[in-house]
């Protein structure tokens, strides 16, 4: 007879050996909920604007990818003029990019996007940015070609990814406002993100456009996400665990795993002021400003 089978086996064994119930070695699922739930960029670095993008932001995510050396591509696709934006125009202007570094990509077009001749400004690459417009055409024209991997492998080489309004809620797992419709629904057509900060909601002009309710249902649907509702003028600087604030408005936070049943829908959200730093996995502040609240 079998007294001892696989894992549990050797666990069986061990208790016995140290006099302990097999119990003392059970996870406990509130200590480990948030290490099942990753909100990692290992490699690289995330530039995450809520719309309205400063010069001194857009400067700095040119400086996180190398500076006057770094070769961008600006990627317009989400506007509803495509390669003809003004947004990238003013990028390059704004965060002094050589002419020579610059690269605009742009197709509505999968089988286009799908070639290698399309993708090959991003394999060298150090930064990628994603205008404003409606995220829901980014997904049209560029999720699961081979476009969509090579703006990835940016990230995983170490550059950085940013972009404002449409360019930030695509930067998240969950697609918030991806309804070509309107921008008014919230949870619509399309629902997933390229994902580059995973398990997370990203909404944008939220304080300006009174929108700082509306990541609640979705969190509360999906508690496993962490919702970041980013102002205008704002950036989440992500990298590793860390979420720096930087520009002069606000980010709500929502996290399910801090709501109580009697819960006001004013206390599902907090306010990170720039200057704070929150880390993503435990989804604690780490510092406050010494100018805030």
């Amino acid at each position: 007879m079998r007294l001892f089978n696989g894992e549990w086996g050797a666990v069986l064994v061990l208790c016995i050996l140290m006099g302990v119930g097999p119990g003392a070695f059970a996870q406990d699922p509130k200590s480990t909920k948030t290490d099942a739930v990753r909100h990692t960029v290992p490699r690289g670095t995330l530039v995450i604007v809520g719309g309205g993008s400063t010069k001194a932001i857009q400067r700095h995510f040119v400086e996180l990818a190398g500076g006057d050396d770094a070769d961008v591509v600006c990627v317009p696709t989400a506007h509803p003029h495509g390669k003809w934006s003004g947004w990238c125009r003013r990028l390059f202007r704004r965060a002094r990019v050589p002419t020579a570094n610059r690269t605009y990509l742009h197709t509505r077009d999968r089988e286009t996007a799908d070639t290698e001749a399309f993708v090959a400004p991003l394999r060298d690459a150090d930064a990628v940015w994603f205008t404003g417009g409606r995220q829901w055409r980014l997904v049209e024209a560029y999720a699961g070609t081979q476009a969509e991997a090579a703006f990835r492998d940016v990230l995983e080489r170490g550059g950085v990814i940013g972009g404002s309004s449409a360019g930030a809620s695509i930067q998240g797992s969950f697609l918030i406002r991806g309804d070509p419709k309107t921008k008014t629904i919230v949870v619509g057509k399309y629902t997933d993100g390229f994902g580059y900060l995973p398990n997370a909601a990203i909404d944008q002009h939220v304080l300006t456009r009174g929108r700082e309710y509306d990541l609640i249902s979705v969190v509360e649907a999906r508690p496993h996400l962490l919702g970041l509702g980013i102002d205008e003028g704002t950036a989440a600087i992500v990298h590793g665990d860390t979420l720096r604030v930087m520009g002069k408005s606000k980010i709500a936070v929502y996290d399910a795993q801090r709501w109580t049943e009697e819960a006001s829908r004013d206390e599902k959200f907090f306010l990170l002021y720039p200057g704070d730093r929150m880390d993503l996995q435990t989804r604690e502040v780490m510092s406050r400003s010494p100018k805030n609240p």
